[in-house]
């Protein structure tokens, strides 16, 4: 695993804090346990409740916590006050998902300022034996930043490359009808 350079000297604490907010988690009993710069673990103890007809464990599940795994993954990463937006991710299952609990490990493949991609395994365990159940490759947002803190060429005003890059999603310039980035950038901040 690489070093990664940590923006928050608190991601831990954050992520820890984040995690504990996702009722989604709470609801099927996944439990959050390791947080290092780029990794997160998370632990889920098998229960009958969240299997399908063949009584393995669902699907919907283990894409559930192996998504959150990589994205917290990814949070550990970025800025102070910055959160996380899943915007993509493939999920391949490579066996039934049978045993005492599943552990779903996401790892930032390449950190970025605005996306991250990450890739994340299921395990299911059973004593002392790992089986792997699911694999994803997904990618994140870096969402919740102020503008002071992302550096930005569209505040250029003075250079041609500054008018050019994002002229069209300004208060007062000309706008491109096609473009949504002005409602994306306002939706992503609305959701930090």
């Amino acid at each position: 695993m690489p070093a990664f350079a940590v923006q928050d000297a608190d991601f831990e604490a954050s992520v820890r804090r984040s995690f504990d907010s996702l009722t989604l988690m709470r609801t099927v009993g996944a439990r959050l346990q390791n947080v290092a710069p780029g990794e997160v673990e998370i632990d889920l103890p098998f229960r009958d409740d969240l299997t399908q007809h063949h009584g393995y464990v669902a699907a919907a599940v283990l894409t559930a916590i192996v998504d959150v795994a990589c994205g917290y993954a990814a949070m550990t990463l970025m800025p102070p006050g910055a959160s996380v937006l899943t915007i993509e991710y493939k999920v391949n299952f490579l066996s039934p998902a049978q045993g005492e609990r599943m552990v779903a490990r996401g790892r930032v493949v390449r950190p970025g300022r605005t996306v991250s991609v990450c890739s994340g395994d299921v395990v299911a365990i059973t004593g002392d034996n790992e089986k792997i159940v699911a694999t994803m490759l997904s990618t994140m947002a870096t969402v919740g930043r102020t503008r002071e803190d992302v550096p930005d060429r569209r505040r250029d005003t003075t250079s041609a490359r500054g008018r050019a890059a994002g002229s069209h999603d300004r208060k007062g310039s000309t706008r491109n009808r096609w473009c949504i980035c002005g409602a994306l950038r306002r939706q992503f901040t609305a959701l930090a």
